[in-house]
């Protein structure tokens, strides 16, 4: 479904990107773990257009996309929920799902999607006419997530979901994330420090050092890998 192909990507005269290659198919779950600073984030700023690589071939579902604008490159089908969250503060919970439906035209689909996020997490249902900007940190992940899903993504990139939660919260939108894979086949790039939850859900991982891909294997040989447990699952 998506190919990086040897991308240079730079912030100005920084390579922040130095050469990444790695591909994700169909219905797959696949993490790319690292420290703070390592490139994962401008790896998905990368994909969707927002820091376009000044070298490389970025393909999705075979149409390249390394030169389209983000708008363009959404329409295809590809949603981030960047880190941070940044939902709609002053928009209502209902107001945010609709926006993430704006380029839907299937409005009964739209419906039943609203409902099915409310199950997903009951929470927003009972916080559906507040304002965004006055729920917790972890009701705001659940809501960019549930914007995301009302995109009707086939690719759904993540950027370190786990961010700034408690551990309790973190459990619950990491079984989420399982769940809406499993439920409807929606193939996620998962950006996320804690490699211990991110492997325990992803067919396939990618370790980043410094710009550059270091190890690329399925998730269960990651968290057996020696060097891996040493840098990144504290064992």
């Amino acid at each position: 479904m998506l190919i990086i192909k040897d991308i240079h990507t730079f912030y100005g005269h920084i390579e922040a990107l130095k050469g990444v290659t790695l591909e994700i198919s169909e219905g797959e779950i696949v993490t790319l773990v690292g420290s703070n600073g390592a490139g994962k984030s401008t790896t998905l700023m990368s994909v969707c257009g927002i820091s376009p690589p000044r070298t490389g071939d970025i393909h999705f579902m075979g149409i390249p996309i390394h030169n389209l604008p983000p708008h363009k490159i959404a329409s295809l089908g590809i949603c981030q929920v960047p880190e941070g969250r940044h939902i709609f503060p002053h928009l209502t919970v209902a107001e945010n799902l609709d926006m993430g439906a704006f380029l839907r035209n299937d409005k009964r689909q739209v419906r039943r999607d609203v409902e099915y996020v409310f199950e997903l997490f009951p929470v927003l249902a009972k916080r559906k006419k507040q304002s965004g900007g006055t729920l917790s940190g972890g009701e705001q992940q659940m809501l960019a997530i549930s914007r995301a899903i009302m995109a009707k993504p086939k690719l759904l990139l993540l950027d370190e979901p786990s961010l700034g939660l408690s551990p309790l919260v973190v459990r619950q939108i990491f079984n989420i994330i399982f769940k809406i894979n499993e439920d409807s086949r929606t193939t996620i790039f998962l950006v996320e420090q804690n490699a211990n939850l991110a492997l325990k859900i992803a067919h396939r991982g990618y370790v980043m050092e410094n710009g550059k891909v270091t190890i690329a294997d399925s998730a269960g040989n990651l968290v057996r890998n020696e060097e891996v447990k040493k840098a990144y699952l504290g064992i």
